[in-house]
């Protein structure tokens, strides 16, 4: 079979076209506790069961007060307040004040009936073991935190989609969960193809490269959400690679990396390797003896990447298969620009956004594109005079060193013939 490239699609075009035939659904779900909540992605809205606090509390060390009693206090005319004894930590004020009154209470504590605000220690001063003169007024509800300030009962404290960082697992914790509802990571299926691909635990013969794409890769997956599976190197032979998609996709093959084994049938495939339209490229002929729908996309105006395959396994739903380029940096950029949109849908996550927030810094060199193809060249960041500058790492898509020196990659758009230096440009950071 002769599979040839589809016509070349912009970027922008590549993306529409993909995501127009992306299925629409729901991740499957389940629970896990909250000490192994951290970065899954919420699949429940949250509501607080009862307020947080429980009680008005203070935020300083001080004394519990009616505010009204210390208004108009200085150092010169200080309140004179009567001292009826300690609040202890974790544990129910025992006393109620009347005016003129106070109590010590620490940070944290308790307020005692009749109390709207807190003197903090520093402001002021015990005349003897009953009297405490406050040296400065405070406002009602001045260093307290009322009952259901931070989250009121019935209120609602995390919406359904969100990705939890340790802030969330403490609001949680906050409220009494222990454990939590979140969408399944979706398995991810790493494979790496061609004749001169060896594991990195030998030694290269003549010939022959170490594989770099499926590590880096499976992290890259990790790092978008999902449960990267790496399968290993498959020979430039299509029958072969055939197999090893179909046993992706049924969970025959693969070890799982990061937390967790026995990952399960793939939601979706990446393979590296054998993307352009050489007699040995099996990948494109392989997609699409998966589907239909099969390849939907071959070809992108982009570099590094132009042989981008994105498509289509027949299934309920059907399932995404990636074909990358094989050169390190070339496939990195390309998992960026497609296939982490498409893993974040399939967490549960918002599909846009894309890799990172872009940010816009100076340019320090000339940098020159070809206006026919969308170009990312990686740049390094660096503080200069005039604030954040972005400075060119020069080097062919196959070197994976230029990745490692880069801060991010800089977007040439489409029909622009490259930059100035001085010019405002795009660039998109890397993660972490």
């Amino acid at each position: 079979m002769d599979f040839r490239p589809l016509k070349l699609l912009s970027v922008t075009e590549a993306t529409a076209a993909y995501a127009n035939r992306l299925p629409a659904r729901e991740p499957p779900v389940e629970t896990v506790p909250l000490t192994a909540a951290l970065g899954r992605v919420l699949a429940e809205d949250v509501t607080a069961g009862e307020d947080v606090p429980g009680f008005d509390r203070s935020t300083v060390d001080g004394y519990a007060v009616r505010a009204a009693d210390t208004f108009g206090a200085s150092e010169a005319l200080p309140a004179l307040l009567t001292v009826l004894g300690d609040i202890r930590m974790g544990a129910a004020a025992k006393v109620s004040l009347a005016p003129g009154q106070t109590a010590r209470v620490p940070t944290g504590g308790m307020l005692p009936a009749g109390a709207d605000a807190v003197v903090m220690l520093e402001y002021a001063e015990e005349m003897d073991t009953t009297t405490v003169a406050a040296q400065r007024p405070v406002g009602p509800g001045e260093n307290v935190l009322r009952r259901g300030e931070d989250m009121a009962a019935g209120a609602a404290v995390l919406a359904r989609g969100r990705a939890l960082r340790p802030q969330e697992i403490g609001a949680l914790a906050g409220i009494g969960h222990t454990a939590v509802k979140v969408y399944r990571r979706p398995v991810v299926a790493v494979i790496s193809s061609g004749d001169e691909i060896i594991p990195p635990g030998r030694i290269p013969g003549p010939g022959e490269i170490r594989d770099i794409n499926a590590y880096a890769l499976a992290a890259m997956a990790e790092d978008a959400g999902a449960l990267p599976v790496i399968v290993g190197i498959i020979r430039d032979d299509y029958e072969a690679l055939l197999a090893a998609v179909r046993g992706a996709m049924a969970g025959r093959v693969g070890t799982a990396m990061g937390p967790g084994t026995g990952a399960g049938p793939a939601d979706a495939v990446v393979v590296s390797g054998g993307s352009s339209v050489g007699a040995r490229d099996a990948t494109a002929r392989v997609i699409a003896a998966v589907g239909p729908p099969g390849v939907i996309v071959h070809g992108v105006a982009v570099k590094p990447g132009k042989p981008t395959i994105l498509g289509l396994a027949a299934g309920d739903p059907p399932r995404p298969v990636f074909g990358l380029p094989g050169h390190p940096a070339s496939a990195m950029v390309i998992f960026d620009l497609f296939v982490r949109p498409v893993l974040r849908r399939l967490a549960g996550l918002a599909a846009e956004g894309g890799p990172a927030p872009v940010v816009r810094v100076r340019l320090a060199e000339n940098v020159a594109s070809s206006p026919a193809r969308e170009e990312y060249v990686r740049v390094r960041l660096a503080v200069g005079p005039d604030g954040l500058r972005a400075h060119p790492v020069l080097g062919k898509s196959g070197l994976i060193t230029t990745l490692v020196q880069a801060d991010g990659l800089l977007r040439v758009p489409l029909g622009r013939q490259g930059y100035e230096a001085g010019d405002e440009v795009e660039v998109l950071p890397f993660r972490s």
